[in-house]
Parts: C-alpha cells; sequence; structure tokens
C-alpha cells in the first residue's frame, strides 16, 4: 500500500481519532501528540488493512487503548488559564458555574460507567452515530445497543438525581 492509498484510507477518520483523543486526555496538545502517535501506528499496520472489515473501527480502538495507555503511565495534571482581568455583565457566573458542575458530573459518571456502557453512551450521545452504525462497529445487534444505551443513561439519570437531591429528603 502506498502513501495516497494510506491516505485515502486514514484521511476521513483522523477528525474523529482527534476527538476522541481529546475527550480521553483533556488536553487539545495531548490530543494531537496521541493522534500522531496512532497514526504512525496504523502506518506501521497499513498492509493489513485489507484483511480487516473496519480500517475505522480498527484505528478507534487503536486510539483508545493508547490513551488509555498514556493516562496509566502518567496522571496528566493539565493546567487551564483563566483569563480574569474582564468582566462581562451579559455573563451569568453563577448559572455557568451550575452548568460547569453538572457536566463535569455527567463526565465523571460516564467514566464510571461500565466499559461496554461508557463506549455505547459515548458513540451515540457524543460522537452522534446511529444505533445500528454503533451495533456494525462493536459487533453487537442493536437491541443491545439499546438496552446498553437505556441502562447507561438511566444510571447517569439516578445517579445525578441522587447527587441534586442530597440533603432534601
Amino acid at each position: 500500500m502506498n502513501q495516497k492509498e494510506f491516505l485515502a484510507h486514514v484521511t476521513p477518520v483522523q477528525d474523529r481519532l482527534y476527538r476522541l483523543a481529546k475527550r480521553l486526555l483533556v488536553s487539545e496538545d495531548e490530543a494531537q501528540d496521541a493522534t500522531q502517535e496512532v497514526l504512525i501506528k496504523l502506518w506501521s499496520y497499513r498492509k493489513k488493512f485489507k484483511k480487516l472489515k473496519s480500517v475505522e473501527a480498527f484505528a478507534v480502538t487503536i486510539t483508545k487503548n493508547h490513551c488509555y495507555d498514556k493516562l496509566k503511565l502518567k496522571s496528566s495534571s493539565n493546567l487551564q488559564l483563566v483569563h480574569t482581568n474582564y468582566e462581562d455583565e451579559h455573563y451569568n457566573t453563577v448559572k455557568h458555574t451550575e452548568n460547569q458542575d453538572s457536566v463535569n458530573w455527567v463526565l465523571k459518571l460516564m467514566n464510571d460507567l461500565p466499559e461496554q456502557q461508557r463506549v455505547v453512551l459515548h458513540m451515540r450521545d457524543i460522537e452522534q452515530y446511529s444505533n445500528s452504525e454503533i451495533a456494525e462497529e462493536l459487533n453487537l445487534n442493536e437491541t443491545a445497543v439499546r438496552v446498553t444505551l437505556s441502562r447507561a443513561r438511566k444510571t447517569i439519570r439516578e445517579q445525578l438525581l441522587k447527587k441534586h437531591n442530597y440533603g432534601i429528603r
């Protein structure tokens, strides 16, 4: 396989690999580095592409595993720069903080889900895949995808309600 054929296979999925890496690693720089490293790995596997059912699924799996390995090797502490030298009258700090807190809780709860539920929920709600596409990529049937998605959403909903209702009852 030459470079042009390789790029034809990999270019359409490159953006998706970056988004997945960014979601797992949080840092844009680390996500870019991870994406580049995954592309290098894919280049070394290019001769096996013809044997694969889906190059995209293979690339996503390599990206996911690479990001998990990076997270295991070092606990990355990402610094977030905050500009506090201006004030916006239309900006509601309390509302923004509450919304950000809820988003952070959902992400934390997603990470606490079992692997299959987390992957299916991420693919459906974040990557916007259809149930049939998820089923095909994960080698499940559509009913299993719907059940898994339902259970994941139910768990997150119950945990959020439990958190928001803490001390009320």
